[in-house]
């Protein structure tokens, strides 16, 4: 009888790993991804010390883009201290400050245009597109993700 007991309870201990391990699908949600975007965005304008941050796109719902699944958006924008700072100067600026906040790497980058970054593990896209004259500009997505 202890024998079995034993087992059931093994038996128990491995069911409960597999149910917290989560078998099925597994990174963030739109909704955790998109707070993360939130996160990174508010954060390197804070680390770039912009100066009349405006939350241009507030996000928080949910976008469809098929088979139960959604994006989420958030953009902002902000000043620096130098007026006259060009475009690109800037965004290699955010680029040279994102790496304070979270690890993303160039997907695009043709000079004057916007630089485009990703990253995997949050699942999160940035565009830096400031459009010069001391302006900063950045906005994001996350990738199509499950909703729950």
């Amino acid at each position: 009888m202890a024998f079995s007991v034993r087992r059931g309870g093994a038996v128990c201990a491995v069911m409960m790993l597999v149910a917290v391990s989560g078998c099925g699908e597994s990174g963030p949600t739109a909704a955790e991804a998109g707070e993360t975007l939130k996160n990174h965005i508010t954060e390197l304008m804070k680390q770039r010390y912009a100066l009349d941050v405006r939350i241009t796109d507030s996000g928080g719902r949910d976008i469809p883009c098929g088979e139960g699944k959604a994006k989420r958006t958030f953009a902002a924008t902000g000043r620096d201290p130098d007026s006259g700072r060009k475009a690109d100067s800037l965004n290699t600026l955010l680029v040279g400050t994102l790496s304070a906040v979270a690890s993303y790497r160039i997907v695009e980058d043709h000079g004057d245009a916007p630089i485009r970054l990703a990253n995997e593990k949050y699942k999160t896209v940035l565009v830096l597109e400031s459009p010069g004259k001391g302006q900063y500009a950045v906005r994001g997505e996350t990738q199509c993700l499950p909703t729950s």
